[in-house]
């Protein structure tokens, strides 16, 4: 049996250097290089017909360690909540009211950049506090 040696997290979205880009402030990655022969993806992105032009955008963890993100322009739009989601773990190892006033911090930063911030889900007896927010597009995500 072979072992996977990489993930890509793929999102559906409308416009995907505008989601890409909210995704790399929110993780601190970044976006690859252009194509090779293209000096920046605005090069690269008049190549191509008009009906290509910005259908996909990626971004990556500048160490590496974390997925690659992969944007690609669909037609339809969200409808229904997410099957999959991103736990941004900002929270990691505090509880009670240290680790809300750390998501609280972090969600006024990613409102301020277009995020949208659903609910607060306080902590009970199996799951310390979280908070549901929303992309740029409406894709979920928990603060964790």
């Amino acid at each position: 049996m072979s072992s996977v040696r990489q993930v890509q997290v793929t999102f559906d979205c409308a416009e995907p250097e505008r989601v890409a880009r909210f995704w790399c402030e929110v993780l601190g990655y970044v976006a690859p290089p252009p194509p090779e022969g293209f000096a920046t993806w605005d090069d690269f992105n008049s190549s191509l017909p008009p009906e290509n032009r910005g259908a996909w955008f990626a971004c990556m963890d500048p160490s590496g360690v974390g997925p690659r993100l992969y944007f690609q322009r669909v037609p339809e739009g969200k409808v229904v909540k997410n099957r999959v989601h991103l736990d941004v773990r900002v929270g990691t190892g505090l509880v009670g009211e240290e680790r809300l006033a750390t998501l609280e911090a972090e969600c006024a930063r990613l409102v301020a950049l277009g995020a949208v911030r659903v609910r607060v889900l306080l902590a009970d007896e199996d799951n310390e506090s979280c908070i549901l927010m929303q992309d740029v597009e409406g894709n979920e995500f928990c603060l964790d």
